[in-house]
């Protein structure tokens, strides 16, 4: 797990103009284009907030930068691993609420097989959409941000629990603060992409 991860909000309909096998070299196209991208070109943005390119391409997708991971995808497979340690151990309206959440976006599930990319819009050849992570269409995006809404106010809740039974201290994701940061800026990228009706996207660098 030592790859990093770059999380974006995208416009749906401008994505869509393409085939779906042309989707993900368009979005990569943007984030790349000499002047007007972002890779080598962005102004360094406080942690938990968005990044948006210049020119072309500033309406059509941003880079929202987490707290507290460097970009390294490591940070939200341990919030996984933290959720699997935690789960048996509090109610069942947030575990099933952080169980669909997570499912849909960096846990891969008690059998290690959830996918968190909504097939077909990006192409389905491994050698086109090398590096995708996560890729959820504006219907998910909704769906899960309606999730987002519901156990927001009860994870607070669950500290006793997580110090019981899923803290690492010292290691990626280990302080209860910690796991709670990474699930709100997922609530900021799923509130401001279901605000906007595009979907979100995650790509590995």
């Amino acid at each position: 797990m030592g790859l990093d991860i770059s999380v974006m909000i995208a416009d749906w309909s401008w994505l869509g103009e393409v085939p779906p096998c042309e989707r993900l070299k368009r979005l990569r196209g943007a984030w790349y284009a000499d002047e007007t991208g972002l890779w080598d070109h962005r102004t360094p943005e406080p942690e938990g907030g968005f990044t948006w390119p210049q020119g072309p391409g500033s309406s059509f997708f941003a880079v929202y930068e987490f707290r507290r991971t460097m970009g390294s995808f490591k940070a939200h497979f341990r919030a996984g691993e933290r959720w699997e340690s935690l789960r048996d151990h509090v109610g069942p309206q947030v575990r099933g609420g952080l169980d669909t959440l997570l499912l849909g976006l960096i846990w891969d599930g008690p059998d290690g097989e959830a996918p968190h990319t909504d097939p077909g819009f990006f192409s389905d050849d491994p050698t086109i959409s090398y590096g995708m992570l996560l890729a959820r269409s504006p219907e998910s995006v909704r769906e899960l941000a309606a999730t987002w809404e519901r156990v927001e106010p009860l994870l607070r809740g669950l500290g006793p629990a997580f110090v019981e039974h899923a803290a690492a201290p010292g290691g990626w994701i280990g302080e209860f603060s910690e796991f709670t940061d990474l699930l709100e800026d997922w609530g900021r990228v799923l509130t401001e992409a279901e605000r906007r009706g595009w979907g979100v996207v995650g790509l590995s660098q």
